[in-house]
């Protein structure tokens, strides 16, 4: 009997234990699903167009959404705070730079074409 009531106690403790990790694990996943969403941001923003920010706002609801559901320390909710303002700075950042890539590009072919129209027109 008092086997019985060891392994029983044991069980509970082990199952306790586990839905801790697991709840922690999620929690800290929630933060670190955060960060690597900041690190693509950051990488390759630059280079989205439409459907890729379509798909990166929604993400990033998601993810605010995702650690919404947890609650965490004053610590953890200023990395959280630190986390959004990097990528919403690098969608920010994303943004200019893509709209500035895609200008400089139509202005170079703006360009050729000015010099071949230029070049045609001199050859006559």
């Amino acid at each position: 009997m008092l086997g019985k009531f060891f392994k029983c106690v044991t069980y509970c403790m082990f199952s306790v234990t586990m839905i801790l990790l697991l709840s922690c694990s999620t929690k800290q996943g929630a933060i670190n699903d955060l960060r690597s969403f900041s690190y693509e941001l950051r990488d390759n923003s630059a280079y989205y167009d439409v459907n890729d920010w379509k798909e990166a706002l929604n993400k990033f609801a998601n993810l605010r959404d995702k650690i919404s559901r947890y609650g965490y320390t004053a610590e953890e909710y200023r990395t959280i705070g630190r986390l959004e303002g990097e990528c919403a700075g690098y969608m920010v950042k994303g943004a200019k730079d893509g709209i500035i890539n895609r200008i400089g590009t139509c202005a170079s072919e703006l360009e050729g074409m000015l010099e071949g129209i230029l070049e045609g027109m001199g050859s006559e």
